[in-house]
């Protein structure tokens, strides 16, 4: 199992942001994105899970093993908590959301209505559906927003126990997560070289 980026431009609102990029990521791996806001970093993220084509390059992953969580929590306010990851849980085949609960601490709250809960709650469950899905690459952009030192911790764990199992994760975040073991991306060099005045053609392109 690996993911693997060959030689990749991206572009975001049709200008060129990130290009000339490579890496790939095996099973057991982290790959955490560094750079500064606007540099690319989410439109990355993106374009590894499919949600929108690359200018050029080649991003190359099995079908249906990844998972991408961006900045919604992606959680429906009327059902509860347990229900929530019950629904997560079925679309992506499995039953067993129990692990779920527990890595995220997410018992005293089960039967709440998910719109009731605080900001840090609504990213823990939002997160706690990574261990109910199945996949096997985690492509999280900025997973931590919202979350207390505790909750922070509470996720890297996760993390830690999704490669010790044989998965992979991919994230930007700007936090020190602990995980020591992750290698660091910084997209930096990447950054497209902007648009001659005269390319306007080129921004649609």
């Amino acid at each position: 199992m690996m993911l693997q980026v060959s030689d990749l431009t991206i572009a975001r609102g049709g200008i060129p942001v990130l290009e000339g990029l490579s890496f790939t990521l095996a099973s057991g791996q982290a790959l955490v994105v560094r750079g500064p806001n606007g540099i690319g970093k989410t439109t990355l993220l993106r374009t590894i899970a499919g949600l929108q084509p690359p200018v050029s390059g080649q991003v190359e992953v099995p079908p249906e093993s990844l998972v991408y969580a961006g900045h919604s929590d992606g959680i429906k306010a009327t059902l509860s908590v347990v229900e929530n990851l019950k629904f997560w849980a079925e679309a992506f085949g499995s039953k067993d959301f129990s692990r779920a609960i527990e890595a995220f601490k997410l018992a005293p709250l089960a039967h709440r209505p998910a719109g009731e809960l605080s900001a840090g709650q609504k990213r823990r469950l939002g997160l706690a559906r990574l261990l109910v899905t199945g996949r096997a690459l985690w492509v999280l952009d900025e997973p931590t927003v919202s979350l207390d030192k505790d909750a922070v911790a509470m996720f890297a764990s996760a993390v830690r126990g999704h490669l010790a199992e044989g998965g992979m994760a991919l994230i930007a975040t700007h936090i020190d997560l602990g995980l020591n073991e992750a290698r660091i991306l910084d997209v930096g060099p990447y950054q497209a070289k902007p648009l001659a005045d005269n390319d306007f053609d080129g921004a649609f392109l």
